[in-house]
């Protein structure tokens, strides 16, 4: 067996057991034969598009795994915690089982996610070996016969190894197992080979003689953007996503992600979202190459300016939201959605996004702040028409004194069935200080299948 499902991990069946063994356990086991080329271009699959999506530096890590350095692209996700929790969403979303950790090495984040029972963990830097200590020998990516001949030692754990000195082991094992346990522990680098394809954008420049120099990294920068351009411009293409990868001499990986609004071939644009973020840089010991690609690009359109009496001003605000963007800031702009139901008939879209074809409701005013969520509060009104005489809101109580109303929304059973007879009333009401705020009175006032009674607040007037 070389998956099984839960129910039939329930009913006794292991990986590894005999199908006939397995059949004869539970009557009617619905059995299919594995796949191992499928599977294997399903995971290069995933890893192109995580490469697209996440970061520049994403490796297959076999055989059912990937493996991404996420350092300098993760701020654009809002940080480790979000970023890996959407990706493990997205994943599940496509009907998929998946687990994911972040850890400071591959080899301690390949033994917490394939270990641990939750779906997203965060090991915080530096607590590597306290996160590993406990976890089972056979999360060292060794070969069974090696893990197998350890269990007969009675090693289980691998801070029980990692204590044991290095000569019997490698007598006995070979360098195998020092090597994987360094590599775990951060203290021998283990880097990550990207993957790439071959319709890939990219241009590299190595150096005989390793740079370290911010001014120099920035030069070379610009030169790798001006060849990237060329290309681009030859397949009549923009880049919407540039990623840059520093290979340092000590055989490690650092990565910066650029991503634009719209596709662009502008090189001191470019090389100033690029040369923006060199701080980040660590050069260590010196940086013996640096490789820049197009890992996302779409059709260039070319836009002939036409000559007029009078000079136009447009102004390209896409450069700035850019900027604003790299910096892990995310940028939209609302707009008006089809709905009579005030909390969805706004939504957000790119800054640059056509407009939708919609206009905003005017037949009753709309206050100019509304709530995220609607707060509860406590009324004395004459039903079912007549607007609150007083409401206590958020312990303080408030005589009204005005009010405009009702505006009768309905549900929309189209959406949700459970709105089939739902019914809201908003009033405008304004209180004896002259504050104004919009709130509403769950159902008709008459008919308890419309709606609670209960009163809340869902905006405030500007």
């Amino acid at each position: 067996m070389a998956a099984i499902d839960a129910a039939a991990f329930r009913a006794g069946v292991r990986i590894g057991m005999p199908a006939a063994k397995a059949q004869a356990m539970i009557s009617g086991l619905h059995l299919v034969d594995a796949d191992p080329n499928g599977d294997a271009a399903a995971i290069e699959r995933l890893a192109l598009w995580m490469l697209r999506q996440y970061t520049p530096v994403v490796a297959i890590d076999s055989p059912d795994g990937i493996v991404m350095d996420t350092e300098g692209a993760d701020h654009l996700r809002g940080g480790e915690l979000p970023m890996l929790t959407g990706l493990v969403n997205a994943l599940r979303g496509r009907g998929l089982q998946v687990r994911g950790a972040v850890a400071d090495t591959w080899g301690s984040a390949h033994a917490i996610a394939r270990a641990a029972r939750r779906e997203v963990i965060i090991v915080p830097v530096g607590e590597t070996a306290k996160a590993v200590v406990n976890l089972p020998v056979s999360s060292l990516r060794l070969s069974p016969d090696i893990v197998g001949g350890l269990t007969v030692l009675g090693f289980r754990t691998v801070g029980e190894l990692s204590a044991t000195p290095r000569a019997p082991l490698a007598l006995r094992f070979g360098p195998e197992v020092g090597r994987r346990l360094d590599q775990m522990f951060g203290r021998l680098a283990e880097p990550i080979d990207p993957i790439r394809t071959a319709d890939l954008i990219e241009v590299a420049r190595s150096f005989s003689e390793p740079i370290g120099a911010a001014e120099t990294i920035a030069k070379y920068i610009g030169k790798l953007v001006v060849e990237l351009c060329a290309a681009l411009e030859t397949r009549g293409q923009g880049v919407r996503r540039a990623d840059l990868i520093i290979y340092r001499v000590d055989n490690t990986l650092q990565s910066l992600r650029a991503g634009t609004a719209k596709p662009v071939r502008d090189i001191p644009h470019l090389t100033k979202l690029l040369c923006s973020s060199i701080e980040k840089i660590d050069p260590g010991f010196g940086i013996e190459k640096l490789s820049l690609a197009a890992t996302m690009i779409e059709p260039f359109e070319e836009k002939q300016s036409i000559s007029s009496l009078v000079e136009e001003m447009i102004v390209d605000v896409t450069p700035l939201l850019d900027s604003f963007g790299n910096r892990g800031q995310r940028m939209y702009r609302l707009a008006p959605v089809e709905s009579d139901v005030p909390e969805r008939n706004v939504g957000r879209v790119s800054p640059i996004a056509a407009k939708l074809g919609q206009a905003w409701p005017t037949r009753w005013p709309r206050p100019s702040r509304m709530l995220a969520r609607p707060e509860r509060i406590e009324v004395i009104a004459l039903t079912p028409d007549h607007p609150p005489a007083s409401m206590t809101w958020r312990g303080k109580r408030r005589r009204i004194k005005r009010g405009d109303g009702p505006e009768r929304v309905f549900g929309e059973w189209w959406v949700r069935s459970s709105e089939m007879e739902a019914v809201r009333d908003y009033y405008s009401v304004e209180d004896e200080d002259g504050n104004r705020f919009w709130v509403y009175r769950s159902g008709d006032g008459v008919d308890p299948a419309t709606g609670t009674a209960k009163w809340f607040l869902h905006g405030i007037y500007g």
